[in-house]
């Protein structure tokens, strides 16, 4: 065995993958991890989520195949009954075995079976379009139904379980998801996030102007979480004493890993806290009136007691 790396490094850098990978394979290598555009280096604790997030897709995936494989396998068995039941008859009709009165009789018994069993015939049908021809999300998927967010735990022919946020296990019908919107959040390109915050309106502008400034930078100092040149700007006014504003910005991810979107979105709110702080921007109630009267001395004017003080 050969010890590429000593065990007082604190990082991977750009060489040491050329050692095992083309220049160009390094590059795009480099780019897998977070925090290298600038530095050029894999730290630990990059390496550390770079080797969890993997995990979890390559597990997602395992289970995806798995349940498309026992889905498959049911949908077979399925196909083969039916098949079965057909080589039957043909076998009966050219052996002469089945007569006139046997097949009326049989058509009669199937009329029944389709009476009582055509809905569920025509819901598994349906389910099978849904799940192989549709096909909306996989296992593991972030998904939004009915504006609930829960990921695909299992994939049945008649039913999709799904992992709530308080890991309570709902069940859905496939007929019912055939007919709703369904919002993949794994499936959709970089997301977008936005901010809303309220300033005093005699805030001087030139705070303002400082307060976007220090915010765009924050943010273009951040390439591997947010894309640059974020949008900040002043959505309305209201009871002539606070300014509605919004930051609007476009992260590097979806939202599949939701504790990571907070995870950086805390971290924006943080320094804006901070941002106002400094610059002592802060937002105001309306002032009120307030008269003050002398209040008559109770116990001149009234002899009555609460039937407590007796």
């Amino acid at each position: 065995m050969i010890y590429v790396f000593s065990a007082l490094y604190r990082y991977i850098g750009l060489e040491d993958l050329m050692r095992f990978l083309l220049e160009e394979e390094a590059v795009k290598a480099m780019g897998l991890f977070e925090g290298t555009q600038d530095s050029n280096r894999v730290t630990k604790a990059a390496l550390k989520n770079w080797a969890v997030s993997v995990f979890r897709e390559r597990r997602a995936l395992a289970l995806t195949l798995n349940d498309t494989k026992t889905a498959v396998k049911k949908l077979h068995q399925m196909v083969n009954t039916v098949i079965g039941v057909v080589i039957i008859v043909i076998w009966l009709l050219i052996l002469g075995i089945a007569t006139t009165h046997i097949l009326v009789v049989v058509s009669s018994q199937l009329l029944l079976v389709v009476f009582m069993f055509g809905n569920t015939c025509k819901m598994t049908f349906e389910s099978i379009i849904f799940l192989f021809v549709m096909h909306p999300f996989d296992v593991g998927d972030r998904c939004s139904i009915d504006g609930v967010q829960m990921v695909v735990e299992e994939m049945n022919i008649l039913t999709t379980i799904f992992l709530r946020y308080d890991n309570e296990k709902i069940s859905y019908p496939n007929t019912v998801l055939a007919t709703k919107p369904i919002s993949n959040f794994y499936r959709s390109p970089d997301m977008g996030d936005g901010i809303d915050f309220t300033i005093h309106i005699s805030t001087p502008v030139e705070k303002v102007a400082i307060m976007k400034e220090r915010i765009k930078r924050y943010i273009d100092n951040k390439p591997d979480h947010w894309y640059p040149n974020p949008m900040i700007v002043v959505k309305d006014i209201e009871d002539m004493n606070k300014m509605k504003m919004a930051v609007w910005l476009q992260h590097k991810m979806n939202h599949q890993d939701m504790g990571e979107k907070w995870m950086r979105r805390s971290h924006l709110v943080e320094e804006m806290i901070n941002i106002f702080r400094d610059l002592d921007i802060e937002y105001r109630m309306l002032p009120m009136d307030v008269n003050l009267r002398t209040m008559p001395n109770i116990a001149m004017t009234s002899t009555r007691y609460p039937s407590t003080w007796m």
